[in-house]
């Protein structure tokens, strides 16, 4: 009798503890971490709008206890841990592993800490075209585990719209021809959501509309249940050209050609003030939410890259006006999340005139602004604190996900200190507006950790952060980090920034989309660094991944020195010195694919894997390809975007920037060789002739086998040593 007196007792202890145990993040640990899920317990404590988001940590009956206000805040205290306890990078790609100590250290005491700020916003809408276009649930969900571990509360959440349009079209009248064709290819589909471009590689498949509607619903469940608020799209304006045929009266313009796109290509806008903008804004909302939900958070941009129709401030208040006033029609909670990149990209447009009106007439604290260059220029600054509508300060850090060492490590943490203590009461948080996931996350860490007062110094962090890149403390690598953060990372990065091994060849130090000379840091300091990481060892994923990655740029480095060499020879018609420099070109760019095909994060071949994955029959996969080449190589339809979305992957160096380069190397030595002038104009015809052919699926490619990463860095650092010991 006495058991089953106790066992009411021991039902409600049992229900007790499960509901201080979060699932949500229970979940998350159990996917990240499933040898040691159990070792941890999630406890929610009382969640108040009064009180700033905040977690804390102790060590208690043998079980490591986070605890939490919601599940976004346990997540960040978990990743405290992991980071700082377990020495643990938990990556957000899916291909890395996640790398723990056998034992799991005991916390001393118990720590909390406070949020800086509520809001912490992640994604740029070409990240879904740079990174995202080819994902599969697994990505998705590794990704979204990064983004609750690091707090990002905001994130922005576009996969799936144009099944959302292709059911608001069909409602008004277009067929489904029209609609498919409309779309462009699934890697551009950024641009067309911008505003900036139709019809390019569609018509979009029937299959990739359902299959990126599936995907939505899970990202959006899986976000809120990690307490994240997804920003969903609203109607800015963007129409089909085809619907000026059932709307003949309908306010409908062709915006500016944008990225040197053909006519053909150009996008069509509708007046705000025409009142079928309502009807569709309403019509877009209702099906979006059916489908999707909603946390009443909407991003609308309705002028990037392109002109407004008028650039009266009047006209300008009436557009804004009645775009915020048709998503609020629909959704009185709705409040318009706008990038400011706008501002930063068209100032000679955006005068401060024309932003305050533009600003003001939306209501406020309706309106959230993202400041989107902020580690290179601050619209908060130029606009009295962006006429005191909300704002975020945002790091963008990467344009095209290019593969590039860059980051102003100590003037983003300064700027940040100072919009902290200097931009007002409506600065509502910080976030990232990255184009591509690129080669530099640690950056993305730092400004999210940022948001949190953990009692860190800038200096403390880095040795942190060295350690769990090792998995271990060691004086070198402290070292390495601290002149990677204080030498390396000096300058915010640029459009197309690369080395000069992606670059369309040329003999002068100009080129398009890539870094000029002056790199923000010296040759011989970042030799130093990769000379620094090689004596220290260890099997850490994350070290591995380090020392492919700063000999990459070494190696890109050098390349331009090689090429100055080689011009050099070229202006004294010196064949002798012209041949060996063209052959030590030659070799950097073959030890080059070598050694990025170490590590899985520089694959050109896991890039077309995925997208090839999206087709069911020969022909689709080939067309997926063809869309997943054009983006990184050609871009487009012209030069002015060409290279833009460079990288400096095992594949591609071999197979396409290599090519290039042997081509140029072979023009430039038959001139000399004939006792004539270098015809760059031929050569560039020539060189995009096969840019063209090479973004086709149905050019062929290879892929170099992947090595052991350390080994192969430790044999080209021996190899290069008095090469690089020479340069100045």
């Amino acid at each position: 009798m006495r058991i089953f007196r106790l066992f009411p007792c021991l039902v409600l202890l049992f229900c007790a503890c499960s509901r201080h145990d979060d699932a949500a993040v229970r979940a998350l640990a159990r996917r990240i971490i499933p040898d040691h899920e159990k070792e941890f317990r999630f406890e929610r404590m009382a969640d108040s709008v009064d009180r700033p988001d905040c977690f804390e940590l102790e060590s208690r009956d043998g079980k490591i206890i986070v605890r939490g206000n919601n599940s976004n805040s346990i997540a960040v205290g978990l990743n405290y841990y992991l980071k700082n306890y377990c020495l643990t990078t938990v990556s957000w790609l899916a291909c890395n592993p996640v790398e723990m100590p056998d034992v799991l250290p005991q916390i001393d005491g118990k720590i909390r800490i406070e949020a800086r700020t509520q809001e912490r916003f992640f994604l740029n809408y070409c990240t879904f075209g740079y990174t995202m276009p080819w994902w599969q649930w697994k990505d998705w969900e590794r990704f979204i585990d990064w983004m609750a571990l690091n707090g990002v509360t905001m994130p922005l959440a576009i996969t799936g719209q144009e099944a959302v349009w292709q059911r608001v079209w069909t409602r008004l009248g277009l067929t489904d021809d029209e609609i498919r064709a409309y779309f462009t290819g699934p890697a551009h589909l950024p641009w067309h959501r911008m505003s900036n471009l139709d019809y390019w590689q569609g018509p979009l498949p029937q299959a990739w509309i359902d299959q990126q509607a599936k995907l939505q619903k899970k990202i959006v469940a899986r976000e809120r249940e990690l307490n994240m608020r997804p920003v969903l799209p609203a109607f800015a304006g963007h129409v089909p050209q085809e619907l000026k045929r059932l709307y003949p009266d309908a306010a409908i313009t062709r915006v500016s050609r944008w990225g040197g796109f053909a006519d053909q290509y150009r996008c069509s806008f509708l007046d705000p003030q025409d009142p079928l903008f309502d009807e569709i804004q309403k019509v877009y909302l209702e099906e979006q939410t059916r489908m999707f939900g909603t946390d009443h958070i909407y991003g609308a941009d309705p002028f990037n890259e392109i002109d407004a129709p008028s650039w009266d401030p009047e006209t300008l208040a009436g557009m804004a006006e009645r775009l915020y006033g048709s998503i609020a029609a629909a959704d009185s909670e709705a409040i318009w999340l706008q990038m400011g990149w706008l501002f930063y990209a068209d100032p000679t447009h955006w005068t401060q005139e024309n932003i305050r009106a533009f600003l003001r007439a939306v209501p406020q604290d309706r309106l959230l602004m993202l400041d989107y260059f902020c580690e290179f220029t601050e619209i908060w600054k130029q606009t009295d604190k962006f006429y005191g509508q909300p704002y975020l300060w945002c790091y963008l850090g990467n344009f095209g996900g290019n593969t590039m060492l860059t980051g102003n490590f100590r003037s983003v943490s300064e700027r940040i200190e100072d919009a902290f203590a200097n931009g007002g009461t409506n600065l509502k948080g910080l976030g990232s507006t990255l184009e591509g996931f690129g080669v530099n996350q640690f950056m993305y860490e730092f400004v999210l950790d940022k948001a949190w007062d953990s009692g860190l110094d800038d200096n403390s962090w880095i040795e942190r952060l060295a350690d769990r890149r090792t998995g271990f403390r060691n004086d070198a690598a402290r070292s390495a980090w601290r002149t990677i953060c204080d030498s390396i990372c000096t300058i915010s990065s640029r459009t197309g920034h690369s080395t000069l091994t992606n670059a369309h060849p040329c003999l002068t130090g100009n080129w398009h989309w890539t870094t000029k000379p002056d790199v923000g840091y010296d040759f011989p300091t970042l030799w130093r660094v990769w000379r620094q990481l090689l004596t220290v060892g260890s099997p850490r994923d994350t070290y591995r991944f380090d020392v492919v990655n700063v000999g990459r740029q070494l190696l890109g480095d050098y390349f331009l020195r090689e090429r100055d060499r080689f011009t050099a020879a070229y202006t004294a018609r010196d064949t002798m010195a012209l041949e060996l420099s063209g052959n030590r070109m030659r070799e950097v760019l073959s030890d080059l694919d070598r050694l990025v095909a170490c590590h899985p994060e520089f694959s050109l071949g896991e890039w077309i894997a995925q997208a090839r994955e999206f087709g069911r029959k020969a022909e689709e996969k080939d067309y997926y390809e063809t869309n997943a080449r054009t983006l990184i190589s050609v871009w487009g339809d012209s030069k002015e975007l060409s290279d833009y979305a460079n990288r400096t992957w095992a594949g591609m160096v071999s197979t396409y920037y290599a090519k290039r380069w042997e081509l140029f190397i072979e023009r430039v030595t038959e001139a000399v060789k004939a006792g004539r002038e270098f015809d760059q104009e031929a050569f560039d015809r020539e060189s995009r002739a096969f840019e063209y052919e090479w973004a086709d699926a149905s050019y062929p490619l290879t892929f170099p086998e992947a090595g052991d990463a350390v080994a192969t860095a430790r044999e080209l650092a021996d190899k290069y040593a008095p090469l690089f010991d020479a340069e100045p």
